[in-house]
């Protein structure tokens, strides 16, 4: 009887466990038993396993064999357990020798060549490994850079079985032939998932050099204003106007205005678009933030997740640390529109299912785009709306008043005039002078939020920012008057309380005065309070 264990990692959601997995062999009639809790594309792996062993040079024992995967309640699934199954078969054949498999965690699919292909989810199990105390692991030679991203784990990276067999009996580890220079590479399909491209609206991390600039946005100096102030403290925003004003443009220049995403952040980032199957191509790490615009008639299943099986991450994950932009908002069902409120509140969305239940991150900027009306001239001077007055208020009721309220800024944006498109007037600033300008304020707030676990404006809750970091004396006067009146209600009043402290650390105050108040007031409830739409403007 020979008797061998290995590991690796399954994972839910974004999340991994480590399962250790068994071979046991004894003599009787040759068979192959798995079991362990797995699914249709794990139990296929008798058969790639023996194929790949096989082809691989190595001996195929005849005995009953049984493989188990432990611990057996949870599902298991995937065709990342297929390196793991083959070693252990091995160790419990002598062929490899057990105690070296021990401490190891692999993690790849096996073809029946013997070649090892990538997987989804090699950083979030990478993770998972380093987490439970190991620190070795085997992936696939193309998703070695990606593994190599978890600080204190040694990464090997093979191309097939045959070398890995050969480095863990020490013997000379044979050379693979290389692909032919100019043709595809069949192992890179493994690490895509059909319909996740760029005309998605779901492609996950934009290139910082697509050449996109808010200097080409035309006029709109308040909605200039609330995009800048969007940035600096993570506020959510939504801008209404007729068609043509700009709003898309501007939701598009956000992700750049935005700071790079920290060390912490890309990892978190980057482990949900390889579950997604959304790195992109030869970059392991995503180190900017993400922009996804899905389109109005996405399902509930594909903004907050879902699927069969284990939940899969939706559009407000693939949006974790960057942002979500839903134009024509209201064309949205309203039950896909209020799933938000959660995710909005919690940074997180929880997904029960019958198979499990999965915890997906989703701490994003949303910005939404909406026309005034059906037709987008019920604001436009000298150009009439045929809209009736009950279309419009059940257009603009679409958007539920609990999602508004979750939104920190809304912003008027007016109709682009015939001056501003022909140049007469002075050209708006650049990506470049706003983002130096939101990673300064993004500075003073985490200075100020040091050791809180907080680190924007929009994360502190408002009894602390009432508490610990008071505002000037007599400077929520105002606001205070309009929860009286009923015009905010106590969540509101806490985010003008947020907008206006990422209002001061634009400006450059050490607290909020009354017309940094009076600015958070004016964007939140887009009634003019007397102050100019301009950070630090007197």
């Amino acid at each position: 009887m020979g008797f061998a264990r290995t590991c690796s990692v399954a994972l839910v959601g974004v999340e991994g466990v480590v399962v250790e997995v068994q071979a046991d062999l004894e003599p009787g009639v040759a068979a192959f038993t798995l079991v362990g809790l797995p699914d249709k594309s794990l139990t296929e792996s008798r058969d790639r396993v023996r194929a790949a062993v096989v082809n691989s040079g190595a001996e195929w024992p005849q005995k009953k064999l049984t493989v188990g995967l432990s611990p057996a309640s949870v599902p298991k699934g995937g065709s990342g357990f297929d390196l793991a199954v083959a070693c252990a078969v091995l160790g419990a054949a002598e062929r490899i020798d057990p105690r070296v498999l021990t401490d190891i965690v692999m993690i790849g699919e096996l073809g029946l060549d013997g070649r090892v292909r990538p997987v989804l989810g090699v950083l979030p199990a990478v993770l998972a490994a380093a987490d439970a105390g190991y620190e070795q692991v085997v992936v696939p030679e193309c998703t070695a850079a990606e593994a190599a991203l978890v600080p204190g784990v040694s990464v090997l990276g093979v191309r097939s079985l045959r070398q890995l067999i050969a480095v863990l009996t020490d013997e000379p580890v044979p050379q693979e032939e290389p692909d032919e220079p100019g043709r595809p590479d069949p192992m890179l399909a493994g690490l895509c998932v059909p319909g996740t491209g760029v005309g998605t609206g779901l492609s996950g991390a934009l290139d910082d050099t697509h050449g996109l600039d808010l200097a080409d946005v035309v006029g709109q100096a308040s909605a200039r204003t609330a995009v800048e102030v969007a940035a600096a403290g993570a506020h959510h925003l939504f801008l209404q106007g007729p068609p043509g004003a700009g709003k898309t443009m501007l939701a598009e220049r956000l992700p750049a205005v935005l700071p790079r995403l920290t060390r912490e952040e890309s990892l978190e980032v980057t482990a949900v678009h390889s579950v997604a199957g959304m790195l992109p191509p030869g970059k392991p790490l995503v180190d900017i933030a993400p922009y996804c615009a899905p389109h109005h008639s996405a399902t509930m299943q594909s903004l907050v997740g879902g699927g069969k099986g284990i939940a899969r991450p939706g559009a407000v994950s693939l949006a974790h640390r960057g942002v979500l932009f839903l134009d024509e908002a209201p064309e949205f069902s309203s039950q896909t529109l209020d799933s938000l409120r959660q995710p909005l509140e919690s940074g997180h969305v929880v997904i029960a299912r019958s198979a499990g239940v999965v915890r997906l991150p989703a701490r994003f900027l949303m910005v939404l785009a909406a026309n005034p009306c059906p037709c987008g001239r019920h604001t436009l001077l000298g150009d009439g709306c045929e809209c009736p007055a009950s279309v419009i208020r059940r257009y603009q009721a679409r958007l539920s008043g609990p999602l508004l309220d979750r939104v920190d800024l809304k912003v008027e944006v007016e109709a682009v005039t015939r001056s501003e498109l022909a140049g007469y007037g002075t050209r708006g600033e650049s990506t470049q002078t706003v983002a130096d300008r939101v990673r300064t304020a993004r500075e003073r707030a985490a200075a100020r939020l040091a050791g809180t676990g907080w680190r924007t404006n929009s994360e502190v809750p408002g009894h602390a920012l009432r508490t610990r970091w008071p505002a000037a004396p007599g400077a929520l006067d105002a606001a205070e008057l309009d929860l009286e009146r009923g015009f905010l209600t106590a969540r509101g009043l806490d985010r003008v309380l947020r907008v206006a402290w990422t209002v001061a650390d634009l400006a450059g105050h050490d607290r909020p005065s009354a017309q940094d108040v009076a600015l958070a007031l004016q964007l939140r409830t887009g009634v003019s309070r007397g102050v100019p739409m301009t950070i630090g403007a007197t």
